[in-house]
């Protein structure tokens, strides 16, 4: 490259170390899990960052289905779906995904930020509009702005936006609403009783991704829309296996027959990515058997999230208010020192045995800087305990929380 351009790169990487919103990455020796050991570290820590919601990562019935999927299927297909990727086994995948979560069938992709990048495009033109939450996920926006689609942002959950937007949309052919299930950095749950009501009025469909909540919110674990009385009412669903169902990867769109079917004709990351591979397969399958067979894990980690926001509370901290099990940690009274603060809040935990990790901008807004702690159904009560004891320690010592 031209030496320019290699100056432009150094002065850009500069000006983000300059600002605090350098992202390091620390990384971890061996298996995910609650207690994880971090290069350079001599003692394990305790891990509140990861998305392993259920603990399922390192599941031991999880790691024999990955085995026995290694074993008969293989490790890859070395091909797309449509040549000679397709083995029984994707197919099984798709049929029980689907019936969890209540839609008539299911296509897989490598992650879910591929099946919200191949959703839009297929299905909707020049003629067709798209409404979404101005929050909604990273992947949901680049998958947008791949489609033709004329595109209305709505204020986050906010109805009353929502509904002039679907009426500004009204000579679309057609209309569809975006939102995620659950907002990843804030753990807000999106109004979906609200959001329904208003599709169906305007005669619109709802396409919901529930990355960060499918296999544990809702009674029995399918999600926004059954914690949200809807189930039965979205049109689409994208979702992930890489967070709740085992922490690998993959991902899906799960709708109506005939729209699945004309994914598999026109979706390009579906046509022209490899296929997942089988170990994926096999694991995720023995995760959704977990889940139908018992409420456990999923209780325990209901419990859990419980706990650490009351006792957090308790201890003086601003956390945003909910009952997801992600929990933001604000510093927002601190701006514009919330970025560093953030940081070096993270570091010290790690210093007292705690893994966690600063979200700052661009990640979240300017002076909206968070530590984003994830529960587990995996934590146990002494763990949590250690871990708001740490927070309560760093917390004094950085002056976030009275003494």
């Amino acid at each position: 490259m031209s030496g320019g351009f290699d100056e432009f790169v150094a002065g850009e990487l500069a000006e983000i170390r300059e600002q605090g919103l350098w992202k390091e990455e620390w990384p971890i020796a061996g298996r995910q899990g609650p207690e994880i050991r971090v290069r350079g570290r001599a003692a394990p820590v305790l891990n509140f960052c990861a998305n392993n919601y259920l603990g399922l990562s390192g599941h031991p019935e999880l790691l024999a289905a990955a085995h026995r999927a290694l074993d008969e299927w293989g490790y890859g297909l070395s091909s797309v779906r449509f040549i000679c990727g397709t083995q029984e086994l994707h197919l099984e995948l798709e049929r029980r995904i689907a019936a969890f979560l209540g839609m008539e069938d299911a296509i897989l992709f490598a992650a879910c930020f591929d099946a919200n990048g191949g959703v839009f495009e297929p299905l909707l033109g020049e003629r067709d509009a798209i409404v979404t939450d101005r929050l909604n996920h990273a992947s949901i926006i680049d998958g947008v702005r791949l489609c033709k689609a004329r595109r209305f942002l709505y204020g986050h959950a906010d109805m009353g936006d929502l509904r002039a937007k679907l009426e500004e949309a009204r000579d679309s052919r057609h209309r569809l609403l975006v939102t995620d299930g659950v907002f990843s950095m804030d753990g807000d749950v999106a109004p979906l009783a609200e959001i329904c009501d208003l599709a169906e009025r305007h005669g619109a469909q709802v396409l919901v991704d529930d990355s960060h909540a499918t296999g544990f919110m809702g009674a029995t674990g399918r999600g926004t829309p059954e914690h949200c009385g809807v189930s039965g009412r979205v049109d689409l669903i994208t979702t992930t296996f890489g967070k709740a169902l085992g922490g690998a990867s993959g991902g899906c769109i799960a709708g109506s027959r005939a729209t699945i079917d004309l994914l598999r004709q026109r979706s390009r990351p579906y046509l022209f990515s490899n296929t997942l591979p089988p170990v994926v397969c096999g694991a995720t399958l023995r995760a959704l058997e977990l889940l139908s067979e018992t409420t456990e894990l999923r209780d325990r980690l209901e419990a859990n999230t419980r706990l650490f926001r009351e006792r957090m509370v308790e201890a003086g901290f601003e956390i945003r208010p909910g009952v997801h099990p992600i929990v933001p940690i604000m510093f927002s009274r601190f701006a514009p020192e919330d970025a560093p603060l953030a940081q070096r809040f993270a570091r010290a935990l790690l210093d007292e045995g705690i893994f966690v990790k600063g979200f700052f901008h661009p990640v979240v807004p300017r002076g909206a800087s968070r530590i984003r702690v994830q529960l587990s159904a995996a934590h146990t009560e002494g763990q949590i305990a250690t871990a708001i004891a740490a927070f309560t320690k760093v917390g004094r010592s950085l002056g976030v929380v009275a003494a």
